[in-house]
């Protein structure tokens, strides 16, 4: 289980994104998974679980998290342009191997977790060709629907807002050096805080699972390996800026997974992408909170992928 992505590529603007592979490299089906924030690319929320399925899994580095470059001078982070770097790559992919004779469907499920929640939907929303399903796993629902931000950190977003990008981005890396500092500070990767994950006590269970907390560790370690400049970025993105999509341009089947013990996204928030999506259905998980994405990948990656178990 390696600590950083396995793969670079080098899109057409000449940004360079981290890309993780997992799974079978020749299943026909393939599944995005976007990570939180923090988060990076190498994590999997079940390898044991991924394994009783015939998917071959995909995941990116968004700007400045692990192995991919920050964005250029000038340039606000954007869930939108997260979504568009995944389609390019997918469509790149698609070409190269049609050349040489290996021909899977065009279509993919695309899966997110938390933060990744949105661009799993801007990336079905904006390449409707390119993803037949979604699962969005405890993703809160944008603020001014259901508040969930602290009122202090939205009006310093609000803030940022006014600023350049290369200013906003700058002044909120700064402010989370110290998130960057807690996870290089313990010695085990397993000890790694998870606060910042919106870790909660109802979740001790979920992550009793064996290697729960090592995943996750070894996640942030990539994820602030450049620094706290990926989480700004991703803040900024969603607090900061327009998400650049419609939720009502999401065509593909849907399963939104919310823990009912969630403190950050729990009911409310769950019931409000079920109105929202045009075809969505919600599945509660109870006995746990924001880490509902260890004891339910097993139904997300059934739905994202029917039809895959092996045999």
């Amino acid at each position: 289980m390696g600590g950083m992505a396995n793969l670079t590529f080098t899109l057409p603007s000449g940004r360079t994104i981290g890309v993780t592979t997992k799974g079978d490299p020749i299943a026909e089906k393939i599944v995005v998974f976007c990570h939180p924030a923090p988060g990076s690319s190498v994590f999997d929320p079940d390898p044991t679980v991924t394994a009783t399925r015939n998917v071959h899994m995909l995941a990116f580095d968004r700007p400045a998290y692990g192995s991919s470059d920050p964005l250029p001078p000038g340039h606000w982070p954007s869930i939108a342009q997260s979504a568009d770097d995944i389609a390019e790559y997918l469509r790149e992919m698609n070409r190269d191997e049609s050349e040489i004779g290996v021909n899977r469907p065009k279509t993919v499920g695309v899966v997110g977790w938390s933060a990744g929640g949105r661009v799993a939907l801007a990336l079905a929303a904006r390449h409707p060709d390119v993803v037949d399903r979604v699962a969005i796993i405890a993703t809160p629902a944008p603020n001014e629907e259901v508040p969930w931000i602290d009122p202090s950190l939205q009006q310093l977003s609000d803030h940022l807002a006014t600023l350049t990008p290369d200013a906003a981005l700058s002044q909120l890396t700064e402010m989370l050096a110290s998130q960057a500092e807690a996870v290089a500070a313990p010695d085990e990767v397993g000890d790694v805080p998870l606060e910042m994950l919106g870790e909660s006590p109802v979740d001790a269970a979920a992550l009793a699972r064996p290697g729960a907390r090592d995943r996750l560790g070894m996640m942030l370690r990539d994820a602030f390996r450049q620094g706290a400049g990926g989480v700004a970025a991703d803040i900024l993105s969603y607090t900061a800026r327009p998400w650049g999509f419609e939720f009502s341009d999401v065509a593909a089947k849907t399963l939104i997974v919310n823990g009912q013990g969630d403190p950050l996204a729990g009911n409310a928030h769950a019931t409000w992408y079920q109105r929202a999506l045009p075809d969505a259905r919600v599945q509660m998980t109870p006995g746990v909170g924001h880490m509902v994405v260890f004891p339910a990948w097993g139904d997300v990656l059934a739905h994202v992928a029917p039809g895959t178990v092996r045999r």
